[in-house]
């Protein structure tokens, strides 16, 4: 029986087995596998902070030249796993950043296996964690920490350009050298894509706001300031058929369909925003630990990680339907691993 095991391998996962291993919890940490299944619902080992190109805004990594330290300080084994650095990088990238952070945990001694977690039984201890591949894990405590996948239009084209111009973060991705001062859309009606689209006018002077309806989802009074910002252009009733662009340039535009009649429209953009909600990873959890209408984990104690099942914490952005960053993935995972601690002392 394990003291702790960790389900989930973003941010959140690995820095809750950092902090869970220089504890002597020896932790377990399940890092899922990748299959097509996942890959088609954008839950691959790593998390989504490995999908992002260059991260600007986790503290402690500046612009600079990370090629040397990255080559040191990340096993030679891993390395084939990341993408190779773009000739323009200046900075740390979410695949390089998401492997240091795991080769830390696995330096302090964290076990990692490579399984899905399909079902559990939390009605007594040892609790009991179920694989795909039939494994069964039993543990005094458990640290959830599968993420959210952020929903995408499924267009072929678009799976084409997912970071070459096609992005599910503008506060993480916004303001790139590739989006600065040009024309950009968001794709949605709801107080994401608005507070998307309002960030990214930063950065430029035009930002179009694509909603398939004719009036938007959001709150009135945030929906009120997006059609009164003079740098937000809606286009109603419009739903993307196509993202345009090519191999050196990335995104170029996005072809429209109407939602009232048959007419097209081509827009001409350097980047596409898809603001369409994020759906956390908790279908093995429902019955078995509260979730929101949602789906995300619900947090009854104020400031801590405890779930509503004793010894069973969660982190990151699968019980976070409202900041989804990596560094605040990262502080929950921490406190995770804290809370997990205390409570195997107070048993």
């Amino acid at each position: 029986m394990e003291k702790t095991i960790i389900i989930g391998s973003g941010p959140a996962g690995w820095t809750a087995a950092i902090y869970a291993a220089r504890a002597s919890l020896s932790p377990l940490l399940i890092e899922g596998t990748v299959t097509q299944e996942n890959q088609e619902k954008n839950r691959l080992p790593m998390g989504q902070l490995a999908l992002t190109t260059e991260v600007e805004n986790f503290p402690g990594f500046p612009p600079g030249d990370f090629s040397g330290y990255i080559d040191s300080a990340i096993p030679k084994g891993r390395k084939s796993m990341l993408p190779p650095r773009g000739a323009e990088s200046t900075g740390v990238s979410g695949a390089e950043l998401v492997e240091l952070i795991r080769t830390q945990a696995t330096l302090f001694g964290t076990r990692v296996v490579s399984d899905d977690i399909i079902d559990v039984d939390f009605s007594r201890l040892p609790y009991k964690l179920i694989g795909v591949t039939g494994n069964i894990y039993e543990t005094q405590t458990a640290i959830i920490a599968t993420g959210a996948s952020a929903n995408y239009l499924g267009l072929e084209s678009e799976q084409r350009f997912k970071n070459r111009g096609v992005s599910a973060c503008a506060i993480c991705d916004g303001a790139l050298p590739r989006f600065r001062n040009k024309p950009l859309a968001v794709i949605g009606g709801g107080d994401a894509a608005v507070e998307e689209a309002e960030h990214l006018t930063k950065f430029t002077s035009k930002v179009y706001l694509i909603h398939r309806r004719d009036q938007l989802r959001a709150s009135k009074i945030v929906a009120k300031r997006a059609m009164e910002h003079p740098a937000i252009e809606i286009l109603w009733n419009r739903i993307p058929e196509e993202i345009l662009g090519n191999d050196k340039e990335g995104v170029t535009g996005i072809l429209l369909k109407s939602t009232v009649d048959e007419s097209m429209m081509e827009l001409s953009v350097s980047g596409l925003f898809v603001a369409i909600g994020h759906t956390p990873n908790t279908e093995f959890l429902r019955g078995k630990l509260a979730l929101t209408g949602k789906g995300f984990i619900v947090r009854p104690v104020p400031f801590r990680t405890n779930t509503n099942v004793p010894g069973v914490f969660t982190a990151g952005d699968v019980a976070d339907d409202y900041y989804r960053q990596a560094i605040s993935a990262a502080a929950t995972g921490c406190m995770a691993a804290l809370d997990a601690e205390r409570y195997l002392a107070s048993l």
